[in-house]
């Protein structure tokens, strides 16, 4: 099965392709992966977060970009929001976010 990837929003869309050069590359490779194979294709690409929730992973020499998504059931990934990592941990205001836009999508 191909899946087809989208985003929550314009804003979020926006935000995931202003990540820096070597960020953006790694991100859209894994989107291409995801695309092709699910969202199970596993780490270092994306890893599941529980309850219907995964994470997609970008890394370059700028630093580490990350993106929330979930799977519905007709084939379809939705970004649900983007962001570049400060820390070792993802912010849980952005898995918060995440969690909100995930139960918005699902409905």
């Amino acid at each position: 099965m191909n899946w087809r990837v989208t985003f929550f929003s314009r804003k979020v869309k926006t935000q995931a392709l202003a990540f820096p050069e070597g960020i953006l590359a790694n991100f859209l490779h894994s989107i291409s992966l995801v695309e092709r194979f699910g969202p199970h294709v596993g780490m270092p690409y994306s890893r599941f977060m529980g309850t219907g929730l995964y994470e997609l992973r970008g890394r370059g020499k700028e630093g580490i970009g990350r993106a929330f998504f979930c799977a519905l059931s007709h084939g379809e990934l939705v970004i649900l929001n983007a962001f570049v990592k400060k820390s070792q941990k993802a912010p849980k205001r952005e898995l918060e976010l995440a969690r909100q836009r995930m139960k918005l999508v699902m409905k």
